[in-house]
C-alpha cells in the first residue's frame, strides 16, 4: 500500500511557473509508476504526465508537453511536476496516483492510488 500527499498548488498568473509534489509513505515507493492527472470543474479527470519506476520513462498529455516536466526522487518517496509557462486552461485540481504496473500510463483507471489534490488556479 502507499499513501498519497500533493502539496504545492496555488495562484500564479499565466506565464508564471509552480511545482507540485507528491510525498508518498511506505518503503516500496520506488516500485510504483506515479502519475499527475487533473480536474477541472464540469470536466473529466484528465492525464497530465507519467513517470516509470526508475525515472527513465515519462509521458505526458499533448496539451502540457514542454512546459511540464515530471520527475522523482524514490530516495525521498517523492514525485514531482514543475509547471512552466502556466495558461488559465490548466487551472484545475491536480491529483498524483501510483499503480505497480499500469497498462496505459494515461488511463487514471488504470491507477489504484490516489492523493486528495492540489488545486492550481492560474489567472489571465
Amino acid at each position: 500500500q502507499v499513501q498519497l500527499v500533493e502539496s504545492g498548488g496555488g495562484l500564479v498568473q499565466t506565464g508564471g511557473s509552480l511545482r507540485l509534489s507528491c510525498a508518498a509513505s511506505g518503503r516500496t515507493f520506488s516500485s510504483y509508476a506515479m502519475g499527475w492527472f487533473r480536474q477541472a470543474p464540469g470536466k473529466e479527470r484528465e492525464f497530465v504526465a507519467a513517470i516509470s519506476w526508475s525515472g527513465g520513462s515519462t509521458f505526458y498529455a499533448d496539451s502540457v508537453k514542454g512546459r511540464f516536466t515530471i520527475s522523482r526522487d524514490n530516495a525521498k518517496n517523492t514525485v514531482y511536476l514543475q509547471m512552466n509557462s502556466l495558461k488559465p486552461e490548466d487551472t484545475a485540481v491536480y491529483y498524483c496516483a501510483a499503480d505497480l504496473g499500469p497498462k496505459s500510463w494515461s488511463d487514471r483507471n488504470e491507477y489504484n492510488h490516489w492523493g486528495q489534490g492540489t488545486q492550481v488556479t492560474v489567472s489571465s
